[in-house]
């Protein structure tokens, strides 16, 4: 899946991200799929879970690439 997500503002919590575009069912799953290691911001795991993604930040996983980009 690949998905481009404008930003409403300044920036989104990664968990928030995650749900918003349905690469997880709830904020818990979200929460604990980052805590596991299976996201990347900008080709470097992130174990944030409310880590701050702004506009041109690419975030990505097994199965998924979401490119970040501003309203």
């Amino acid at each position: 899946m690949k998905e481009t997500f404008k930003l409403s503002s300044e920036y989104i919590a990664l968990c928030d991200l995650l749900k918003a575009c349905n690469v997880c069912h709830s904020g818990g799953a979200a929460k604990h799929f980052i805590g596991e290691g299976n996201v990347r911001v900008d080709g470097q795991v992130e174990l944030r879970k409310t880590c701050k993604i702004r506009a041109g930040q690419q975030v990505s996983g097994d199965g998924f690439s979401i490119v970040v980009e501003a309203a």
